[in-house]
């Protein structure tokens, strides 16, 4: 039974995954998520239901539209799985609980972040708040009020502590140093984790993104570096395995 809800999981996972690479690609265009249906970029070809199977599809068509032969990126089915072996992670680790459902929620997040903020360098406002305020919502209804309450002063913590860290890196490199986005997202995080494991969190991203920052830069200076997607990655790691920095901190 055990093996047949993973597998369940996972195809869930898979089939949201697909929709949210459509959420990635839409919403930062101001285009709609229903209409028009999903269609090849390169010859509009509508799309039938056959050639939507979340990876399988994508397999049996050998990675090439069904109309104009043109190949599909491998960004799309990698989406799927990606989000598929997140969800059947999650469920491993949590089973069917609340933790389970936060779990799925950060996923979430992290995957329309992947898809827009590396096509667009935009993190969706309208996912930020949506996705907290349930966060929000869940902590009051299944931890209680000063759960609740904790987790959003936790979040507005969070938010002024990015906040800061931007206006000091304009001041160092006399540019944008982070977008609006990533201090939003910090709130989301703070929903999440306490004030210093958002801090380790922060910590935590910088060092995820620091090897990939240093090779984009010297293959291309100019290019810049989506920090939305690392965030939310240390975020994930750092719920799955239940790290607690204090703790830790205690033990030593």
């Amino acid at each position: 039974m055990e093996v047949y809800f993973t597998i369940i999981v996972f195809i869930f996972g898979t089939l949201l995954g697909s929709f949210y690479n459509v959420v990635g690609y839409r919403l930062p265009k101001g285009l709609s998520l229903i209409k028009p249906g999903s269609f090849c970029p390169k010859c509009n070809h509508s799309l039938k239901w056959y050639e939507l199977i979340p990876v399988l599809s994508f397999m049996i068509q050998r990675g090439k539209c069904r109309e104009c032969k043109c190949k599909i990126s491998w960004f799309y089915p990698t989406i799927e799985f990606t989000t598929g072996i997140l969800f059947m992670i999650s469920y491993l680790i949590f089973g069917f609980s609340v933790e389970f459902f936060i779990a799925c929620v950060i996923v979430t997040f992290f995957v329309i972040v992947i898809v827009s903020d590396t096509n667009y360098l935009v993190i969706p406002d309208e996912v930020t708040i949506f996705l907290s305020a349930l966060v929000i919502i869940v902590k009051f209804a299944f931890f209680g009020v000063k759960v609740g309450i904790e987790s959003v002063l936790s979040g507005v913590f969070l938010f002024v502590v990015m906040y800061l860290i931007m206006l000091l890196g304009n001041k160092l490199f006399k540019k944008e140093s982070l977008g609006g986005g990533d201090i939003k997202l910090m709130f989301f995080v703070g929903t999440i984790l306490s004030p210093i494991n958002g801090m380790f969190q922060i910590f935590l991203s910088s060092f995820f993104a620091l090897p990939i920052s240093m090779y984009v830069y010297l293959k291309n200076k100019n290019r810049i570096i989506p920090f939305g997607p690392f965030m939310l990655l240390a975020l994930l790691v750092i719920y799955l395995l239940q790290l607690d920095v204090a703790t830790m901190l205690f033990r030593f």
